[in-house]
């Protein structure tokens, strides 16, 4: 970011507050090598963690577990040339404890394609950056709105 660019950067609590108002977001993980990138829904944890919830025998659970994987989200207001993005990266991993499993169950996300046996992925949010794109203004300091 420069100044004057029209981008304001956020701090760790601000993104994570940014963060909970999103219902979908992205997991980007490694495949084959590559870069993948997934929509999911999730919701967010007590400490901030990011919480999924997949089937147990998908791609996505067994891709992710034990990885460093990257999770955005993000709001974009076409009409104003507004909106914010947050970007969390932590290590992922498949909750396996039954305590909380069993919390999770009641207080974590639901995944929208159900399956007969689902598992939570938590995200530790080691690091958690974000900006915010405030009117529309450019590096010049020149207005896009119409």
């Amino acid at each position: 970011m420069y100044p004057n660019d029209g981008f304001r950067e956020l701090g760790r609590d601000e993104c994570l507050r940014l963060l909970a108002t999103a219902p979908v977001g992205r997991v980007v993980h490694t495949r084959n090598a590559l870069p993948a990138v997934l929509p999911v829904n999730f919701c967010l944890d007590e400490d901030g963690a990011v919480l999924l919830c997949t089937s147990a025998a998908s791609d996505l659970a067994r891709a992710v577990d034990r990885s460093v994987v990257a999770f955005e989200a993000d709001e974009v207001d076409t009409d104003r040339n507004a909106g914010w993005s947050v970007v969390v990266t932590g290590r992922a991993t498949v909750v396996t404890e039954p305590a909380e499993r069993e919390r999770l169950s009641r207080v974590g996300p639901r995944s929208w394609a159900p399956s007969p046996e689902e598992v939570f992925v938590r995200i530790r949010p080691e690091l958690v950056s974000g900006r915010e794109l405030v009117g529309g203004r450019t590096l010049y300091g020149v207005d896009l709105a119409p």
